[in-house]
């Protein structure tokens, strides 16, 4: 898992999924200057992720319910 400067927010996105599902990769990627101008986006950032995460949890499984895990 990359070491990456956070903020708050994807700091405990990254905390509560590796307590949950134990990954063997995850990046938190924080896409909030991408949505600069739409709606829902926050001037003080974290507003959009984009999670990728792979874990043993997830093995048998199909899309939908890895998506519901995370």
């Amino acid at each position: 898992m990359p070491d990456q400067k956070t903020g708050p927010i994807a700091a405990e996105i990254t905390r509560r999924l590796t307590e949950a599902l134990a990954p063997t990769q995850l990046q938190v990627i924080d896409d909030s200057e991408k949505h600069r101008g739409h709606a829902g986006h926050d001037e003080r950032g974290e507003s959009h992720f984009t999670v990728e995460i792979e874990s043993p949890n997830f093995a048998g499984q199909t899309r939908i319910p890895r998506q519901r895990a995370v």
